[in-house]
């Protein structure tokens, strides 16, 4: 049985040069935040490779909650707040992040799922619901031509200070890499899909990422 959760990614893009340790350290203070009991779930780490996207962002948190208060908590609290200022401030050039609630039966996901992350901005002066029904329609629906993704989730994003105008946002779910790799081989059917939508959308971001194993680290 499905159940409303509220999905939040955060991408960030690390400045040219960074110190790998200290990458390293921004890694391992997100993923402590894990410890937080608002928390459902929650991986970051670097993106596995940037399908498309006019801004080079290398990597990625995405995490999960029951409700939009827990989120609001999760990133008020004195933790989280410690992470960005020590961690990530320091290193990163750029921030985006988007928030959207979906309809998901696992809200936890388990290391080496790969995932298929893409936003969407709408052309300008594209407000029409109808429109707007008809591209979550088209991703809703991309789960059942493609039987390997496990999970599709998708929704309007209702956070936009940080969502550099995109305003849908989708996570395809696979078992794998090798999955997401098949995905990509029926390049026809993948095409078919984008043509539905092409000419509503201004810009697109695809980005793909594979839940690392938890790090030993104490947390």
């Amino acid at each position: 049985m499905s159940t409303q959760i509220i999905e939040h990614i955060v991408l960030f893009k690390v400045k040219p040069d960074t110190d790998p340790s200290k990458i390293d350290s921004m890694i391992t203070g997100l993923n402590s935040l894990i410890s937080l009991h608002q928390v459902l779930h929650l991986t970051a780490g670097p993106l596995l490779r940037t399908r498309s996207s006019p801004f080079p962002f290398t990597h990625l948190l995405h995490s999960r909650y029951n409700s939009k208060d827990d989120l609001t908590a999760y990133t008020d609290h004195p933790s989280h707040l410690t992470v960005v200022t020590d961690f990530v401030k320091p290193i990163c050039d750029d921030i985006m992040a988007v928030d959207w609630v979906a309809d998901s039966s696992t809200p936890r996901l388990p290391s080496g799922s790969a995932m298929r992350v893409t936003f969407l901005k709408l052309k300008e002066g594209l407000v029409d619901t109808e429109k707007k029904r008809e591209i979550l329609d088209v991703i809703g629906g991309i789960k059942d031509i493609f039987p390997s993704i496990d999970q599709i989730s998708f929704g309007e994003n209702f956070s936009p200070a940080r969502a550099k105008g995109f305003s849908i946002a989708s996570i395809a779910i696979l078992p794998g890499l090798s999955e997401l790799e098949a995905l990509d081989s029926n390049s026809e059917l993948v095409d078919l899909q984008k043509d539905k939508v092409r000419d509503l959308l201004e810009s697109v971001i695809v980005l793909d990422y594979v839940i690392p194993k938890p790090q030993n680290a104490s947390l």
